[in-house]
């Protein structure tokens, strides 16, 4: 998970002609997915198209094909550049474990926007091909609704089954550092208005 301003990150995919500090950004970018497309050769994994390709496909508005999971990673690259340093939430062997925990969250009346399987796997606020697996996947959460979900898993967590507390007051506890981080960063006018997750 990380945080930033999305705009940032839509204003340098759409640019027609990059400032020079989006040229220094696609500078990075396109060395971040240089070494994903050298880490996934040394595993010996084709996605089809590499992920160098796709990021520059994606900056042209112009995926030449519909399933691949490459155009997920280069917009992750792009996303890690403009966002802060990654809080790891932890590991999950299956993600339909987040069903359940949504199921048990609703059970005690949390809204669905705020449930974890709602936002954890809502995909990127912009189109892509399909990733074609069920990883990577991305989802994001408003900044500003940080708060209102803390609010909710706290005032539930007691009642909740045993097996779903852990999950549940993990992502309570963090998000309620972002929701503080958020009030902080509005009071001196910036905008990182987007929380982002990866799994992969």
């Amino acid at each position: 998970m990380s945080t930033g301003d999305m705009r940032s990150v839509m204003r340098l995919l759409t640019a027609v002609e990059p400032t020079p500090q989006q040229e220094r950004l696609l500078g990075i970018v396109r060395e971040r997915c240089a070494k994903t497309d050298a880490r996934f050769h040394d595993q010996g994994i084709d996605l089809g198209v590499s992920v160098g390709q796709a990021l520059e496909e994606l900056l042209e508005g112009a995926p030449s094909v519909d399933v691949s999971p490459a155009y997920t990673y280069a917009f992750h690259e792009v996303v890690a550049c403009h966002f802060s340093d990654t809080v790891d939430l932890g590991s999950w062997r299956r993600m339909s474990w987040f069903h359940s925990v949504d199921d048990e969250l609703a059970r005690h009346g949390v809204p669905s926007d705020l449930r974890p399987g709602t936002f954890l796997f809502s995909g990127p606020p912009v189109g892509l091909p399909h990733p074609g697996d069920i990883v990577p996947q991305i989802g994001v959460l408003p900044a500003p609704r940080a708060a209102a979900l803390c609010d909710a898993y706290e005032a539930v967590l007691d009642r909740l089954d045993p097996d779903h507390q852990g999950t549940v007051r993990r992502f309570a506890e963090v998000l309620r550092v972002e929701a503080e981080e958020w009030e902080s960063a509005r009071s001196l006018g910036q905008t990182n208005d987007t929380i982002f997750f990866w799994f992969r």
